[in-house]
């Protein structure tokens, strides 16, 4: 199920555009910029923490009682995560003694996907093919398809929900770690989920059946977060019965699990379970809190099972140095799209020539590309020489070799293609 729609733009308006986002290409020149050097930074920053919170932490086996000594000493410990709390789910009426219980919806809705064609045409004006695509899919939220552009899409594609219904995560308030007792920023970081085997209640079950059987709630009626049906909605009645049907972990509200129907939704839940823990954090009492370094930055950690401190400084040297890596692949794309957008006027102008368009386009895209791979390795050259300057003295004075040698090399060549030929 396809629909194609062909818009076309002329020279004068491509033009207008491609001056009109040159201001945007200097501003994301400006940004790449200055997330690369920021980047550089905020590595060694982080870094000289972790160093500066290893060489001080102090390893604790026994966490049975608080100790006050340890008050205000980054600690290294492993445990068992506890907690008594009873989570439960204000719709389904799930419970589970747990660290955290996860509620995650799924609707099963009509989706458009759109991919786009462009083709340049004799003067400069460019024509634009867009092909929209129409398919059933769970996904996590309803689809607005009030919105879709095939002529007659909103009634075709109509979708609809039994409800509106939104994920939730409950998370325990009282998780103990030996005699200590885990902060929130903790116990938030626990994510060994694990499926809920699900005994829904009968009372909650015709409950929920009670309120579905009306009819079906229109996408644009419904309320978010709401399990009630909208009484303003217009309702088209299914046809067939709603049912409840659970299944492991799963709750499907549809008229049968087998053959799906834009409107069923299934709804999984999961849990985190007590279990052990490791921790690099700062005693407060009988709780933690992050360890601020001496430059300002803080340091905490938390990993499921009994990790050793080495290993757990490891994971953070490593996470550290895969951020500043995406960070600088980040900070020199954003310096490659604004110099092309800083050019863009070039190729539109000589765009009037289709072929001529596509050369001058691919010669200033490999152009800006190189120019910016060079001014993001500058920038980074700089940082380090600013934030570690015995590395960046080196690659500066090895970078300075290299032209030397090149100079050299070229002056060869020349005089030797001067030099006089014996007769």
């Amino acid at each position: 199920m396809s629909y194609t729609e062909t818009t076309t733009t002329s020279w004068f308006s491509r033009l207008g555009s491609s001056f009109s986002g040159m201001g945007l290409g200097l501003a994301l020149l400006i940004a790449g910029t200055v997330l690369l050097w920021w980047n550089e930074g905020d590595f060694v920053a982080t870094r000289d923490a972790l160093n500066e919170a290893q060489s001080v932490t102090q390893k604790v086996s026994d966490i049975s009682r608080v100790d006050p000594a340890l008050n205000g000493k980054l600690i290294h410990a492993s445990g068992f995560a506890d907690t008594q709390d009873v989570l439960q789910d204000p719709v389904f009426g799930i419970a589970e003694r747990a660290i955290a219980l996860q509620r995650k919806v799924e609707y099963y809705q009509w989706v458009e996907e759109s991919k786009q064609e462009k083709r340049q045409k004799l003067g400069g004006g460019e024509e634009t093919i867009t092909t929209y695509t129409y398919s059933k899919q769970w996904v996590s939220s309803p689809v607005d398809s009030s919105g879709f552009r095939e002529p007659g899409g909103a009634e075709r594609y109509a979708n609809t929900v039994h409800m509106s219904l939104e994920d939730n995560t409950q998370r325990a308030g009282n998780v103990s770690f030996g005699a200590y007792r885990l902060p929130d920023f903790f116990i938030s970081s626990m994510n060994r989920f694990e499926p809920v085997r699900i005994e829904l209640a009968q009372e909650v079950r015709e409950n929920l059946k009670r309120q579905l059987q009306p009819g079906r709630t229109p996408y644009a009626a419904s309320v978010p977060g709401s399990l009630a049906l909208n009484s303003n909605a217009r309702y088209t009645p299914g046809p067939r019965p709603i049912e409840i049907v659970s299944d492991g972990s799963t709750i499907y509200i549809g008229p049968s699990p087998t053959t799906p129907s834009v409107g069923d939704m299934r709804v999984t839940f999961q849990k985190v379970m007590p279990a052990d823990v490791s921790i690099l954090a700062q005693v407060n009492g009988s709780t933690f809190e992050p360890y601020y370094a001496s430059n300002g930055e803080t340091v905490s950690a938390l990993r499921m099972g009994r990790v050793s401190m080495e290993n757990m400084y490891g994971a953070k040297h490593s996470s550290n140095s895969t951020m500043t890596w995406i960070f600088r692949a980040g900070g020199a794309l954003l310096v490659i799209a604004g110099l092309k957008m800083l050019v863009a006027p070039l190729t539109v102008l000589a765009s009037v020539i289709p072929l001529l368009g596509s050369i001058v386009g691919a010669g200033t895209g490999l152009v800006c590309t190189l120019l910016g791979a060079a001014w993001s390795l500058i920038i980074i050259s700089i940082a380090w020489l600013r934030f570690r300057p015995v590395i960046g003295g080196i690659m500066l004075g090895i970078a300075l070799v290299l032209i030397v040698l090149l100079y050299l090399k070229g002056r060869g060549k020349k005089a030797a293609a001067q030099a006089p030929v014996a007769s």
